[in-house]
């Protein structure tokens, strides 16, 4: 029986079956002691974080007043760390090509009814343009994974035709990737290729069940999959994102899950995963989520949310259109800080150009929030946050333990503060329609005495004019 040790590298040994189960019954053990639950929440609530038994041990509460204190204490943590700021970015599929057999995935090789598209170099390209048109400065490339469709020299092409592409003043700053785990030596090259985070998600720790759901092809061996990200962190690439798709298992066995795998990856590499994503089961082509029985309702959602936050205060949380705008709203408030916008999640999407290619079913999942850049712009305005398109901390070499440290000492908040005010005028300027940029106006005035170091400060004001004068891309 392999024994829990976070710092080991094999998957049986940090993602330990056994102590997922022991902490799941002692959480049961203890969730009516109280004086245990107020001592999480207070460790938590001075960004101390939590251990994956004491994150537990607070899902596993039932008490009204400690559930409404760990909701509270979440959003304040999030507003201490990140204030108003919300990260915005965009998936961009490049294939749905695949040999897995994932079993809650329309892109799996058995599926007749998808129709299969790859993206040439000048297909991209449009994408990019009409990505760069809607304002999006941030990235998100998908792909299946095939050896022939998909091989790494074809995802390297496109990383270099993405960042090649200008067009009036949009321009691609950061591209973050999620494509399948990989070897060492091809994490070097995407590293070498300057990517910016690279995202793999767990799916499900349960070993078990990991299995059956990935019946066929390379993605079925769990702990190559598992141990992807020591990989890639071996490789040099120093931001990396993790996330389960909740409803494959039981949720509060992938929310230990994916505790200890930030706990791993901090005993082994000295600094966290830099995001981790909270994705649920939805409809997709020949694909009926009634068919996984572990749904997890938006009270426990939005509570699982809660408890991330407190559990990883500085890591950076994500979620998707999958999610409706009212689930949203509720996430951001709880500790979401980055979202996607306008998103669309077929190959092709964003520069369709015909009737038959609008009729082409090769989305990767139905979107529940289909609002446009500009209206979730608008809507995040509105509700008092700051839209950020900013990519400055991978560009100024803030990455991996270096952003840490900036971040657990608070002085990164002064760069983000700034470069999200100048982003924001940006988009402004560029891409917003009159609606939104009288919002977005008042939103800079708002913010920008936040800013807490003056010299920042005043340098943000100036360069908030010339932007105005046509300039771009000024980063802290």
């Amino acid at each position: 029986m392999a024994i829990y040790d976070p710092k080991s590298r094999v998957a049986a040994e940090f993602i330990n079956d056994q102590e997922i189960k022991d902490t799941l019954a002692w959480a049961q053990a203890n969730k009516t002691n109280h004086e245990l639950c107020h001592a999480a929440i207070e460790k938590a609530a001075q960004f101390k974080g939590l251990t994956h038994r004491e994150a537990a041990l607070l899902l596993a509460c039932e008490d009204k007043d400690i559930n409404d204190k760990i909701f509270e204490t979440a959003i304040k943590v999030k507003e201490h760390i990140y204030g108003s700021r919300i990260v915005l970015f965009a998936p961009l599929y490049l294939s749905n090509y695949c040999v897995n057999g994932c079993v809650y995935c329309p892109y799996h090789a058995k599926n007749k009814t998808i129709t299969r598209k790859k993206l040439s170099q000048e297909e991209i390209r449009n994408e990019v343009i009409a990505l760069q048109d809607m304002g999006h400065k941030r990235l998100l490339l998908e792909s299946g994974e095939h050896p022939k469709h998909s091989p790494i020299e074809y995802i390297l092409e496109s990383i270099k035709t993405i960042y090649s592409i200008k067009h009036k003043n949009g321009a691609i700053r950061r591209l973050n990737v999620n494509i399948a785990a990989t070897t060492v030596e091809n994490y070097k090259k995407l590293h070498e290729a300057e990517i910016g985070t690279y995202q793999l998600f767990q799916e499900t720790y349960h070993k078990e069940t990991y299995e059956a759901l990935h019946p066929k092809g390379p993605k079925s061996d769990y702990a190559y999959h598992t141990e992807a990200h020591d990989r890639a962190m071996e490789a040099g690439i120093d931001d990396v994102g993790l996330g389960v798709l909740f409803g494959l298992e039981l949720c509060h066995y992938d929310f230990v899950g994916v505790l200890m795998h930030a706990e791993h990856l901090e005993a082994v590499f000295g600094c966290g995963p830099h995001t981790i994503s909270v994705p649920r089961i939805c409809p997709a082509d020949d694909i009926d989520p009634n068919t996984f029985t572990n749904a997890v309702p938006d009270d426990l959602f939005l509570k699982i949310v809660a408890l991330i936050r407190l559990a990883v205060p500085y890591t950076g949380m994500i979620m998707s259109t999958r999610e409706s705008a009212r689930v949203r709203t509720e996430g951001l408030k709880l500790g979401i800080s980055q979202i996607s916008g306008g998103s669309r999640t077929s190959v092709g999407g964003y520069a369709i150009r015909s009737v038959q290619e609008m009729e082409e079913k090769t989305e990767q999942f139905e979107t529940s929030d289909r609002r446009t850049l500009d209206e979730i712009v608008h809507w995040l305005l509105d509700n008092g946050y700051l839209p950020s398109f900013c990519t400055a901390c991978y560009r100024a070499g803030r990455t991996g333990d270096r952003f840490m440290e900036f971040a657990k000492d608070g002085s990164i908040s002064a760069f983000c503060q700034a470069n999200a005010i100048l982003t924001l005028k940006e988009y402004v300027c560029d891409y917003a329609s009159k609606e939104t940029r009288a919002a977005g106006e008042a939103v800079i005035e708002r913010e920008m005495p936040k800013i807490c170091n003056p010299k920042i400060r005043k340098a943000s004001e100036k360069r908030i004019i010339r932007i105005a004068d046509g300039e771009r891309d000024f980063r802290f």
